[in-house]
């Protein structure tokens, strides 16, 4: 990664988290939905000099932040390449929902694995794949308390950021897409993980001489 992407993918994010708070369906369910980001990223530059993440993960990161932003300016019900999929395939729903929450698995598992693997004893493996797979579906979980506490606080006013669209499982595969992508993240892109690390953390530890 060149050392001018991050500020790149950051600027852009910036802009792009701009353009998705221009009109959106709803105000506040955009701002429920893009919480993450608001929290998440000034932690990431805030560490960014003790602790910077391999390239694939800042990338993945980016990534998860458009679904974000894109799902919080129309709610994840009525994101428009949600309808065309549903047109296309002859579905019942829109099921762009079920592509945050399988991001939400997919995405979340290679910075799982990046933190254990550079703050821990574990080595690639067994063990390895299964504590990420299990922080995933926790953290997905803990997704659901909060929409839980949305509906309770929010009651008819929290329906657009819960986006059941009337499906009473949808907690429930929310959390199985979520632990599906953790295994496919891993499953995919270990290798590439790996090959990312031993760089990154050579970089890290030559500047550090």
């Amino acid at each position: 990664m060149k050392p001018t992407e991050p500020v790149a993918l950051l600027v852009i994010g910036s802009v792009a988290l701009v353009v998705s708070g221009l009109n959106p369906y709803d105000r506040v369910t955009w701002l429920m939905e893009v919480f993450p980001i608001l929290v998440g990223v000034p932690v990431l530059v805030v560490i960014h000099p003790r602790f910077r993440f391999t390239p694939l993960a800042y990338r993945l990161i980016f990534l998860h932040c458009l679904i974000l932003m894109i799902g919080g300016h129309y709610t994840y019900a009525r994101v428009p390449i949600g309808f065309w999929v549903q047109d296309l395939l002859d579905l019942g729903r829109n099921h762009y929902d079920r592509l945050g929450h399988l991001a939400q698995g997919f995405i979340p598992a290679i910075l799982v694995r990046e933190v254990l693997l550079r703050r821990s004893p574990l080595k690639p493996g067994k063990w390895l794949f299964f504590l990420v797979s299990s922080v995933c579906l926790a953290v997905s979980a803990c997704y659901e308390f909060i929409e839980w506490w949305a509906a309770v606080l929010g009651g008819e006013g929290a329906t657009d950021f819960l986006g059941t669209q009337g499906d009473v499982w949808d907690t429930q595969w929310d959390m199985f897409l979520a632990l599906i992508g953790s295994i496919l993240a891993q499953l995919s892109l270990a290798r590439m993980h790996d090959r990312e690390l031993e760089r990154t953390v050579s970089t890290t530890l030559g500047s550090a001489r």
